[in-house]
C-alpha cells in the first residue's frame, strides 16, 4: 500500500528569514491526518537566510537529525557542542532529559538549506547526546547508504529508536530495491530531483509511505537525492 504526500500539500511557515515546509504537523500547522509515521514525527525542509537562524531553545525526549543539502549550518548546544555542518554532514542530537540549542546560517552571504528530522526515542528521560558524521557523495551514489541506525552500524550515527535512515543519490539506470520486512513501514522523502517509487512518480519535496509491500522499488531517477526511513509501526 502506498500513501503519497505531495510537496505542495505540506504545511508552510514563512517569516522572511525562514522558509519552511512541514511534511507533518508542526508549530502553527496542525493536520490530524498528518501527525507522523510510526516514531517519525517531523520532516521540515528549512531554508534560512544569510546570517539568520533559530535562537537558543529547548527540547526534551526527541532524536533530532539534521541533513544539510546546501550551505553551512552552525550549531551550538548546552552540552558544549559546537560545529558547522555542510553538505554530506549528518548530525544527531538526543534531547533526552533536556537540551538547549541554537541553529544559525553560518554564512553572511548565502542561504542554508537543510532537512530537520524528529524521531521519538524508545526510551525517555535519558541523558542528552550528540554525534555527527560526514557521508561523501560517492558513498551515496547509486546505493542506499545507512546514515542513522539504532546501533551505529556501518559507520552511521546512532539513535534511540528501532529505526534506520538511508540516503541515496540516484540517476538514470540506478534502480534499487529495499526489502520491507513484515510489520515495518518505509517512508521515502525526495530531497531533490525526481524518481519513481514502486511505479509512482515523485519529485522534490514529495514523499510516500510504503507498507504491506514486499519491497521499496526506486527507479527512473533524474538527479535524485532521497531519504528512506525503515520504521516500526
Amino acid at each position: 500500500m502506498l500513501k503519497v504526500r505531495k510537496s505542495e500539500d505540506r504545511g508552510v511557515a514563512n517569516f522572511g528569514w525562514l522558509d519552511s515546509k512541514h511534511t507533518f504537523s508542526f508549530g502553527h500547522y496542525q493536520d490530524p491526518a498528518h501527525m507522523g509515521v510510526g516514531p517519525l514525527r517531523v520532516i521540515n525542509e528549512d531554508r534560512v537566510s544569510a546570517g539568520r537562524g533559530f535562537d537558543a531553545h529547548g527540547h526534551r525526549d526527541m532524536e533530532i537529525i539534521s541533513y544539510v543539502l546546501d550551505g553551512a549550518l552552525e550549531h551550538k548546544d548546552s552540552m558544549g557542542n559546537g560545529s558547522v555542518l555542510r553538505y554530506g554532514d549528518v548530525q544527531r542530537m538526543s534531547a533526552g532529559q533536556g537540551v538547549v540549542h541554537s541553529e544559525f546560517n553560518h554564512s553572511k552571504t548565502e542561504p542554508v538549506h537543510f532537512l530537520q528530522i524528529w524521531i521519538q526515542p524508545n526510551e525517555i528521560g535519558k541523558p542528552g547526546g550528540y554525534e555527527e558524521k560526514h557521508f561523501d557523495t560517492a558513498s551515496k551514489t547509486g546505493r542506499l547508504r545507512l546514515v542513522a541506525s539504532p546501533d551505529g552500524r556501518e559507520g552511521s550515527v546512532s539513535m534511540r529508536q528501532d529505526a534506520s535512515l538511508y540516503a541515496a543519490i540516484l540517476n538514470g539506470g540506478d534502480d534499487l530495491a529495499f526489502p520491507l520486512q513484515a510489520g515495518r513501514i518505509a517512508y521515502v522523502h525526495v530531497a531533490r530531483g525526481s524518481l519513481n517509487v514502486n511505479g509512482v512518480a515523485l519529485r522534490a519535496g514529495d514523499a510516500v509511505r510504503v507498507d504491506d509491500e514486499a519491497s521499496v522499488q526506486l527507479s527512473d531517477a533524474d538527479n535524485a537525492e532521497v531519504l528512506l526511513f525503515d520504521l516500526p509501526q
